[in-house]
């Protein structure tokens, strides 16, 4: 996802948001990233699977099963991977080279942004707080990288 935008002195940015496979490590998560192994995620979802196997095997031939019950069956083994999908860190990057004369120096602002509907509305404050104030706004997700 990019952007460019026209700030209100002239500079031109560069909005770009990229997803992320993997959050990236702070400070304020490494007491929780201790145990951050995908084993038991992997564990559950065997165990659901044979689960829901055994229930279709082990069915009886007279019994009519009503759609309501494959969809909830459906819908339960699809929520964990869409919510993990919906739910990715994105890398929010927004840039100038600086202006031509070269009294504006070039910038760049970087932070990370969790959500794929989130990042959208944020890349649209971005872009909105660069046209109003020239700069992204210093109390969002975004901050100034040397």
């Amino acid at each position: 996802m990019n952007r460019a935008v026209r700030g209100g002195d002239e500079r031109e940015w560069v909005i770009r948001a990229q997803m992320e496979w993997r959050r990236p490590a702070t400070v304020e998560d490494f007491e929780h990233d201790v145990a951050g192994s995908p084993v038991p995620g992997i564990a559950m979802l065997t165990v659901t699977l044979v689960l829901v196997l055994v229930l279709v095997l082990w069915l009886p031939d007279g019994v009519v099963v009503p759609p309501w019950v494959i969809y909830g069956l459906l819908l339960i083994i699809v929520f964990f991977p869409l919510r993990w999908v919906l739910n990715r860190p994105w890398k929010v990057v927004a840039e100038t080279e600086g202006d031509l004369v070269g009294e504006q120096p070039p910038e760049r602002w970087v932070g990370i942004v969790s959500g794929m509907f989130r990042v959208r509305r944020e890349v649209q404050d971005v872009a909105k707080s660069i046209q109003k104030h020239s700069l992204p706004d210093f109390d969002g997700p975004l901050h100034p990288v040397e």
